[in-house]
């Protein structure tokens, strides 16, 4: 069995694969790809009536189109040295990407919420993607590049400083690690940014699928139905929805035993087509609503399509052939403690699913109102929250002997947040382009 100090030998030694201070490089290559042409190659088999939606949706900002980009950036971090130190990485690790649910005993936790691009791969993408997406987030609020420098910065540092932490840790403690709201609202300095937080958890306890009921219901003929507002959410054929039934069916057959049990319990009303997201725009998705005693009962599921992982371009395939499954194991592996209804299943023409539980007391910040100051604690947040999840699959002391003591890496990393917020925004620039030129079709403020 190999010792702390040997893996912690193997981290410093991929210094010499990739040096800690390389990481600030970044310079738009010559043969770099279009970044249009990324996504509308992307977006080849996705619902071509939706795609202006997305267009639309990534033209809103540079942020945004950061957001629904994630397959530019994998290309980009690709075409330079890494550590080969793996974990298993979220793909789009970006400041959204974060937020709250409850756990199956229901405390509200704060962890990684988004794996459709789940994959293996070198630990330090998932960092730059979200020291990135800090920098853009900063500049887009007019904070200036000093600000997101620093913000960046705050990222980086707390993933090392947790990462090292980590290490020190038995295995059983890691594993068990997770950040429970009750814990880390006394950790937050600012009361500014306390009291907001304390707000979003109230928020978060509300979402449940009684309040779903309320909001996204009406009664129809004598029976709760899910309202359609088009092109958002839209009704099912009756073809479609036989379709679902048999999906659903599948579906159950991936949940442990006890938990088929329960699902049993409920009994499917009704179904609809819906748009989710900026990046995921365009990729099939319904949304299930499930009775249980009775109508004051409900249940809502999602049921989404799982495609190819963006870094499937770049990194060796998974032990998955399916994707529904290379989602769902992906998040039971980075999440503390993941959704008791999560589970995957093949559809119509062979396409890949997963379902998870819709509304959850799930919340999300709003980082779009927050001042320098509260986006700074924001990103330490999200940098200690994912390295606790590299912890679980990576080996967390090689990582945190290739990071060391220094801040080498982690200003680094700062460094090529603000280069690479430049690159969105030119990046941002040409999509906008191609949407006033007629090359891409965009529907604005849907």
């Amino acid at each position: 069995m190999t010792s702390a100090a040997e893996r912690a030998g193997r981290g410093k030694a991929a210094r010499r694969r990739a040096g800690r201070a390389s990481h600030g490089e970044w310079a738009e290559a010559a043969d770099r790809p279009d970044p249009v042409g990324v996504l509308e190659r992307q977006a080849a088999d996705r619902v071509v009536e939706l795609l202006p939606i997305r267009y639309g949706r990534m033209a809103a900002s540079p942020f945004a189109f950061l957001r629904g980009a994630a397959a530019v950036m994998a290309a980009d971090l690709a075409a330079r040295p890494n550590t080969g130190l793996t974990v298993q990485l979220c793909g789009d690790a970006h400041l959204l990407n974060f937020g709250l649910f409850a756990s199956p005993e229901r405390a509200l936790l704060f962890d990684l919420n988004d794996f459709d691009e789940t994959l293996p791969g070198p630990f330090e993408w998932d960092v730059k993607r979200l020291a990135a997406s800090t920098a853009v987030a900063a500049r887009d609020q007019g904070h200036g590049d000093d600000r997101a420098w620093r913000t960046a910065l705050a990222a980086a540092q707390a993933y090392r400083l947790s990462m090292r932490r980590l290490a020190e840790q038995g295995e059983l403690a890691v594993w068990y690690e997770r950040f429970d709201t009750a814990e880390v609202i006394p950790l937050i300095r600012d009361t500014k940014l306390r009291s907001r937080v304390e707000a979003n958890l109230a928020r978060a306890r509300r979402r449940t699928s009684l309040q779903a009921l309320a909001k996204l219901t009406e009664t129809r003929d004598g029976r709760r139905r899910i309202i359609h507002d088009p092109p958002l959410v839209e009704p099912l054929e009756e073809a479609e929805m036989r379709s679902v039934g048999k999906i659903f069916r599948k579906y159950r057959s991936t949940l442990p035993e006890e938990r088929r049990l329960l699902l049993d319990r409920y009994r499917l009303v009704d179904a609809a087509r819906k748009a989710v997201g900026v990046g995921s725009v365009g990729t099939r998705c319904f949304i299930v609503l499930l009775t249980g005693r009775d109508e004051r009962d409900p249940l809502f599921l999602q049921i989404k399509e799982a495609g190819r992982s963006v870094l499937e371009d770049h990194l060796p395939a998974d032990s998955h052939d399916h994707h529904g499954r290379r989602v769902v194991a992906g998040q039971k592996l980075l999440q503390a403690a993941s959704d008791i209804f999560l589970g995957w299943m093949t559809g119509p023409a062979g396409r890949h699913f997963y379902g998870r539980q819709l509304r959850d007391m799930k919340g999300s910040a709003l980082v779009e109102t927050m001042t320098p100051a509260m986006l700074g604690q924001y990103a330490e947040l999200c940098g200690t929250a994912l390295a606790r999840a590299h912890a679980r699959s990576g080996d967390r002391i090689a990582i945190a002997g290739y990071l060391g003591r220094a801040d080498t890496f982690d200003r680094a990393v700062a460094d090529f947040a603000l280069r690479y917020a430049d690159q969105t925004v030119a990046d941002h620039a040409a999509l906008t382009a191609a949407i006033t030129d007629g090359a891409v079709t965009a529907a604005h403020g849907i």
